[in-house]
């Protein structure tokens, strides 16, 4: 366990927790992606070896954070999605506060919210939301579950699925890589961008699009089938 003290709130970090909070975190993002999630799915996303996965699903089970049993699929209780949906809030949180009042790059924030998200302070991400002004979505778009773990979900549809002529507004990205987010920057593309379509091309359905100074930058269908966009 890690301990320390910031401005009187006592922040610690106790290893266990972290291992069962990665691994509730695992299973909230696969039941959101496949619906259905088993041993199998949880062992390739944690890179972890399925025996010992089993083993943390019996322990989970035991705190009645998970639903399990040999040879159905997983699936967190309704205590267990609010845990891993406040894991994720504090992650969120974290990259938000990275960007906004730290001057980091959208593409440089994961790997230190991963360590962040697991200190056990509900006062110290609580000041931090207010700081932030209570955001309802990270740096990337995606949603910040509120302090019960409700999540409030948008729709947007791909950039990919619109038509020529079609004006629409960048809300988020669905890969959130740093090698994508770099790629990007290189475009100067970023969140509330407004952007023109103004052809697609029936082989690869590459499109060529306009926004800010650049009139007519060509985005491949790889690209822009991992941005989100709403009409305006």
């Amino acid at each position: 366990m890690y301990l320390c003290r910031i401005n009187k709130i006592v922040i610690f970090v106790c290893m266990n927790s972290l291992t069962e909070e990665n691994y509730l975190k695992a299973l909230y993002a696969l039941g959101n992606e496949k619906g259905e999630v088993n041993v199998n799915d949880l062992s390739r996303r944690l890179e972890i070896k399925m025996p010992t996965v089993t083993s943390m699903m019996k322990k989970l089970a035991a705190k009645k954070l998970v639903h399990y049993e040999s040879y159905k699929p997983l699936r967190l209780t309704e205590k267990g999605r609010k845990e891993a949906a406040l894991i994720i809030r504090k992650h969120r949180l974290t990259e938000m506060f990275l960007v906004e009042k730290m001057g980091f790059g959208w593409e440089d924030v994961h790997p230190i919210a991963e360590q962040v998200e697991h200190i056990q302070s509900v006062p110290f991400f609580e000041k931090m939301d207010q700081l932030l002004g209570y955001p309802k979505v990270d740096p990337h778009g995606s949603p910040i579950p509120d302090r019960n773990g409700k999540v409030v979900w948008k729709e947007y549809q791909k950039l990919s699925e619109c038509k020529v002529g079609e004006t629409v507004k960048l809300s988020a990205v669905i890969n959130t890589s740093e090698d994508f987010l770099r790629f990007l920057n290189s475009r100067e593309i970023h969140l509330g961008l407004k952007v023109k379509i103004k052809a697609i091309e029936s082989f690869d359905r590459s499109m060529k699009v306009s926004y800010a100074k650049r009139s007519d930058e060509i985005l491949s269908h790889i690209v822009s089938d991992r941005l989100l966009v709403e009409k305006i």
